[in-house]
């Protein structure tokens, strides 16, 4: 079920046509449409690829899915948040990769042990999170332009930080564990894809249940309102983007931990993904809507579309338009289902 804004007297719910806002399960369904497209589209697609492909249902390529669907589904959980609260963040493709930079440099060029390295890494990206919510609430930058331009610096920063060459982590062989360490003996189940849910997890009760998420959502639905009622609207939204940039900080460390080496070029265009997921999830983009679990559908989409159309030997060219055609999609049914709401 799609969360709403808390109706408490202290925040403003969001507003809907009057049958709905008298009728629960009317109020149910109207925020559930796009969720149960978004399923039906995920089971569409995996039936379609079992067909096209004698490749594409197979334990090796499902693993290889549900892997790359954790990096993106990691960033894509931390973005949920802000979206939910009105915002954007186009810095977490180029923040992860200098979050992965910052743990080459801690473990491999500084020493330290694997805990602090991966704490250090983590806390590295709620620095940058914490740096967006200063230039939105502080600065009173819009959020496109505050977040594009920590995309260039931490695109820069990792660059410099480098050297411009990969950090490999041959000093700390167990790193690499982190990600590709199967936790069931005799199959291959990566730590990284329990990780993931356990992140999940996590995510769905903050957002759900306590007052992070609940002004989250009225912070999305009206800004103005809330702040009125005496919440500190720029405060939470500082700790929103601090959040954010703590999943950031994990996604970094898990893609360096898969590659076994912290690559300063790349993460540029995993923005986008994350972004895309969150939208076909069922989160609107103008805030006060989502879940965790539409994005954890929205993040299954991208991953399984991606590799059906790789598997099938689709051109990389028309994987991206394949991409862009859902993205569109999502965002027209979300405005249909509020201009009817």
């Amino acid at each position: 079920m799609t969360p709403t804004a808390p109706t408490a007297a202290s925040t403003v719910a969001p507003t809907g046509n009057a049958a709905t806002a008298r009728n629960p399960v009317l109020a149910w369904l109207a925020g559930s449409v796009q969720q149960l497209l978004a399923v039906a589209s995920l089971i569409a697609i995996l039936v379609f690829f079992s067909f096209a492909s004698p490749y594409f249902f197979t334990p090796s390529n499902l693993i290889g899915i549900l892997m790359a669907a954790t990096v993106t589904g990691i960033l894509a959980l931390g973005t949920t948040f802000v979206i939910v609260s009105g915002g954007i963040d186009l810095s977490i493709g180029t923040g992860m990769t200098l979050c992965g930079v910052m743990a080459g440099v801690f473990l491999t060029n500084w020493g330290w042990p694997l805990w602090a390295g991966v704490l250090g890494a983590v806390l590295f990206g709620g620095l940058i999170g914490f740096l967006n919510g200063l230039s939105v609430s502080v600065l009173g930058l819009p959020p496109f332009i505050a977040t594009l331009g920590m995309m260039l610096i931490a695109s820069g920063l990792a660059l410099v930080i480098s050297g411009t060459k990969p950090i490999y982590f041959k000093s700390q062989p167990s790193f690499q564990l982190l990600m590709n360490q199967s936790v069931i003996p005799g199959h291959r189940f990566p730590l990284g894809v329990v990780i993931f849910l356990v992140l999940i997890v996590l995510s769905a009760v903050v957002l759900a249940k306590t007052i992070l998420g609940r002004y989250a959502f009225s912070i999305g639905s009206n800004e103005e309102a809330t702040a009125l009622s005496g919440v500190n609207v720029a405060r939470w939204k500082i700790i929103i983007y601090t959040v954010s940039g703590l999943f950031v900080g994990v996604a970094g460390v898990l893609a360096a931990s898969r590659l076994s080496s912290a690559q300063p070029v790349g993460g540029l265009g995993l923005e986008l993904e994350a972004i895309a997921a969150v939208v076909i999830g069922g989160t609107s983009l103008q805030g006060g809507r989502g879940s965790i679990a539409g994005t954890v559908v929205g993040s299954l989409i991208v991953a399984v579309l991606t590799n059906g159309l790789r598997v099938t030997e689709v051109p990389q060219e028309w994987q991206s338009v394949a991409v862009g055609c859902v993205i569109i999609a999502a965002v027209y049914v979300d405005m249909l289902r509020r201009k009817r709401a």
